[in-house]
């Protein structure tokens, strides 16, 4: 029986740290972490294949990480609830970004949780709520944030990841790296 969404066990977050330290960052204040990111890098073959969660990341241990990929993959992001709305997730997705320019990877990719689409499922297509999102005619938390944080909108994907508010669906979003220099290595 899988379980809906992602809960990290200590385990999973020793693996992170163990396949790719500098892709693991967390917010902290007052001694207590308020908000953390897990990424990965990967090589999508063709560059915006269809993926599941479990078939990009290789599982919760991320057996996928692959120094050698093109792109950091945004696996989880979390924000305690008495801290969102103030910058957190931002602060943390500015440090991916920071990142994937000084690996000089291509971009990041992620798939993104449809959060509100349980709502709508019986009213229009994933397709036709992410239009609405896009125009501003729904609010969509989840989107609407990679969205302002510069992410584009590339596609549906089915079957990502167990979650009944997104009814299985995320949506892959990318953002390019404006600094990415095509063939020249950087140590990852």
């Amino acid at each position: 029986m899988a379980i809906e969404g992602m809960i990290w066990k200590p385990h999973h977050l020793e693996s992170h740290l163990k396949a790719f330290p500098q892709g693991q960052f967390v917010a902290e204040y007052d001694g207590q972490i308020i908000g953390s990111v897990s990424s990965l890098i990967v090589k999508l073959e063709p560059p915006y294949k269809d993926h599941t969660w479990t078939e990009v990341c290789g599982g919760p241990e991320f057996r996928n990480h692959n120094p050698k990929g093109d792109s950091l993959y945004g696996a989880d992001v979390s924000t305690h609830p008495d801290y969102r709305r103030i910058g957190i997730a931002t602060l943390l997705y500015d440090a991916r970004k920071n990142l994937c320019i000084k690996l000089n990877l291509r971009r990041i990719i992620a798939g993104g949780r449809l959060f509100n689409y349980c709502e709508f499922v019986d009213k229009m297509s994933p397709d036709e709520y992410i239009q609405k999102v896009i125009e501003g005619k729904i609010d969509e938390p989840v989107l609407g944030f990679q969205l302002k944080n510069g992410f584009e909108f590339i596609k549906v994907l089915e079957n990502y990841l167990k979650d009944s508010r997104s009814v299985d669906y995320a949506t892959f979003i990318e953002w390019k790296n404006p600094n990415y220099k095509p063939g020249e290595l950087i140590d990852n």
